[in-house]
């Protein structure tokens, strides 16, 4: 499903968080969306996912344009993973995934195979009746994106998923979220804060700074002196193990 985002603008209290930021994202792909703290990386993303409401502009899903669509009909149609994915007390990961399912109250039967079918896509069946407050912060990441795959959605959006992970959960959640772009044909967009992490997974980039666009497009888009203008940082480029990654000077 293509996603298409027009001129859109937002404000806190009359302080803008996005200004004019226009780019499209499409299925198959794995966009990362990047830029310094404060750039809206954030803000976009919820403004998409519809926590926040646009000040200006569109945003559109294979030319149905999102503003305005009943929050259900929305939630089919987009999941959204944030920084820090909150789950009620004491409950378990099954019982977490299966809230995925909250858009669709009318297929409950159809519900309990079709949450055991996505722990086993992600290895957490063995995990699944322990308490999710007594997993590690990658098993944690992982039944949050379980959660997120229970509502079937066409778009995906995770804020900082690999925050708080250590290497080896890094590479395993983002390897997991690319293959399901790829494999689902899902449009997924993921803010990270690392360029190397997401020189190393992403198809696509869109580079924020000051709250608005800097750059977007493939990896040719990520120039030195773009990132120095996004993150106050002069780089250089160097292949290390067959993969880009970015040096600072």
């Amino acid at each position: 499903m293509k996603l298409y985002v027009q001129d859109v603008g937002f404000s806190y209290v009359g302080a803008p968080a996005l200004e004019h930021v226009t780019f499209c994202a499409m299925p198959g792909e794995c966009t990362a969306v990047l830029g310094g703290n404060g750039a809206g990386k954030s803000t976009l993303l919820r403004c998409i996912d519809g926590i926040l409401r646009c000040r200006q502009g569109r945003i559109e899903a294979d030319g149905c344009p999102l503003d305005g669509m009943k929050p259900q009909k929305r939630a089919r149609l987009i999941a959204y993973v944030p920084q820090e994915p909150q789950f009620p007390d004491g409950c378990t990961v099954f019982d977490a995934v299966l809230l995925g399912r909250t858009p669709y109250p009318e297929a409950q039967k159809e519900d309990l195979s079709l949450v055991d079918g996505i722990l086993a896509k992600l290895n957490l069946h063995a995990l699944a009746m322990r308490r999710v407050d007594r997993l590690s912060g990658g098993e944690r990441q992982k039944v949050a994106v379980a959660r997120a795959l229970a509502q079937t959605p066409r778009i995906l959006l995770f804020d900082e998923p690999t925050a708080n992970l250590d290497l080896a959960n890094q590479l395993s959640v983002l390897g997991m979220i690319r293959e399901l772009a790829r494999e689902k044909q899902m449009t997924v967009l993921v803010s990270l804060h690392d360029l190397n992490l997401a020189l190393r997974f992403a198809d696509r980039f869109l580079l924020l700074r000051d709250r608005t666009v800097l750059a977007a497009g493939d990896a040719q888009a990520l120039t030195p002196e773009r990132i120095a203008a996004a993150y106050g940082v002069r780089v250089q480029f160097a292949r290390v193990g067959g993969h880009t990654v970015v040096v600072p000077e």
